[in-house]
């Protein structure tokens, strides 16, 4: 008998000293005081730098809101598109409040929250380029941001119509995308429609235009922190949950976007 509880307390003693029994990441956040979340700054309306250089944006506010809920501060971490899970592995940040495509291949690597955003897709173009439509694309110049949904989405039907007049050409930040279509460089890209009306608003990139939907399915985006970390991804799921229930979400797409925000939940899937 005293050798049997000996041998439960050693077990017991084993448990608490072993790494699954360290605190997790989201006990290490409040107890830093400091969020850090990975955001995209050339994504307008979601990131974006305003006229003093500071971030604002949808992603912005939600990070600000997400420490406020944890008690801490906010620490923007601006991370191009490429970098939002490398951000995390190389812990550069906590979270990536980063407009990322809950992606099978993506959760090999990194956890996902539900979702707290959803985009449609369109065509952005010039004006003069009689692209009017997806299907226009066909045979025309074409690039987007490397590794996004819709760079991988516009680059298969790029390889799959064969067109030898066509090509896709990848780029490491939006900005990069725009210019390249400003001075003709690439003929028509493939946008969120937030994206898009936001550029074309903004006037810095002269004579763009939307060509027309893209024919993707709704691209919903999630919160993104690294896949063991179950307290952290919990959290970040009632976090999401409440920015909904509360109305705040809807708040930040008026004040960003306009009009009323997209239905977050599947058919048949959750509610």
């Amino acid at each position: 008998m005293i050798a049997r509880t000996l041998i439960v307390i050693a077990g017991a003693l084993g448990l608490l000293l072993s790494p699954a029994a360290r605190a997790d990441k989201l006990d290490d956040i409040i107890a830093s005081g400091k969020l850090r979340c990975a955001v995209v700054l050339d994504f307008p309306p979601m990131g974006s730098r305003d006229e003093k250089n500071e971030p604002i944006g949808f992603d912005v506010d939600t990070c600000n809101d997400l420490a406020k809920a944890l008690g801490v501060k906010a620490e923007i971490v601006e991370t191009p598109f490429p970098d939002r899970i490398p951000a995390l592995v190389s812990n550069r940040a906590d979270v990536g409040v980063a407009s990322t495509s809950d992606t099978l291949q993506r959760a090999k690597t990194i956890g996902f929250s539900v979702p707290y955003f959803v985009f449609k897709m369109v065509v952005l173009t010039k004006k003069g380029t009689n692209i009017n439509s997806y299907a226009s694309l066909k045979g025309r110049k074409t690039g987007s941001v490397t590794g996004t949904y819709e760079a991988i989405a516009l680059e298969k039907d790029i390889k799959k119509w064969n067109d030898p007049k066509g090509s896709f050409r990848a780029y490491q930040t939006q900005a990069d995308v725009f210019l390249a279509l400003s001075q003709g460089q690439i003929e028509a890209t493939v946008v969120t429609s937030t994206v898009a009306a936001a550029t074309i608003k903004a006037g810095k990139y002269k004579d763009l235009q939307m060509g027309g939907d893209a024919p993707y399915d709704l691209d919903y985006v999630s919160l993104i922190a690294l896949r063991q970390e179950y307290g952290l991804l919990n959290y970040l799921n009632l976090f999401t949950h409440l920015q909904t229930r509360t109305g705040r979400a809807q708040e930040l797409y008026a004040k960003w976007v306009g009009g009323t925000m997209p239905d977050l939940t599947v058919k048949g899937v959750y509610r």
